[in-house]
């Protein structure tokens, strides 16, 4: 079950990755970062967050093959954020297995109110 309060950021830019970090942590979540898809999948497998949030254009291991390797083993809800305001990279996206698309720029309130509603989704765990 993940963690309710658990988000692994995912994003090369380390301005936009301190961003999401800045946005996040003021409202109770616990972010682990990771600069690229091979350490963002050992930070999935490590923290068992409840949202991921991923871009899109990495460098390597790109967001669509990052998020079909965490489908592999989590159900983390998966927002992934790009540049490109295209339906079709969107289409792709949630065939990758994303819950969510966001572009870029986008206004903080937003960022956060999604990552919320995505781990609001969560089924409750198991009490006994």
């Amino acid at each position: 079950m993940p963690n309710p309060n658990v988000v692994v950021v995912i994003e090369d830019d380390v301005d936009i990755r301190s961003l999401i970090i800045a946005i996040l942590e003021p409202h109770g979540f616990s972010v682990h970062p990771a600069a690229d898809g091979l350490s963002g999948i050992e930070a999935v497998r490590r923290s068992d967050p409840a949202v991921t949030t991923l871009d899109v254009s990495m460098p390597g291991l790109d967001g669509f093959a990052t998020a079909r390797r965490i489908r592999e083993f989590s159900e983390t809800r998966i927002l992934m954020v790009s540049a490109r305001v295209d339906a079709t990279e969107e289409r792709l996206a949630r065939e990758a297995g994303a819950d969510d698309y966001l572009t870029k720029p986008f206004r903080p309130r937003e960022l956060r109110a999604r990552v919320q509603a995505l781990a609001d989704e969560l089924p409750p765990g198991d009490e006994g």
